[in-house]
């Protein structure tokens, strides 16, 4: 089971970093709102998590 987590977090690393480098050198890319957005994601993730808590 560790070596399939392993493997399903190597892989998701693999296209993050992928998406980040294809952003930063597109000619048209909108870097800001794609942060913005990324930002908002990990927030509500964040609330998420915390809700059973609070």
């Amino acid at each position: 089971m560790d070596k399939l987590a392993d493997g399903l977090i190597a892989v998701l690393t693999a296209i993050v970093g992928l998406a980040v480098v294809a952003v930063i050198f597109s000619r048209s890319g909108q870097t800001a709102s794609v942060i913005t957005a990324g930002g908002n994601a990990f927030s509500s993730i964040i609330k998420s998590a915390v809700a059973p808590v609070s």
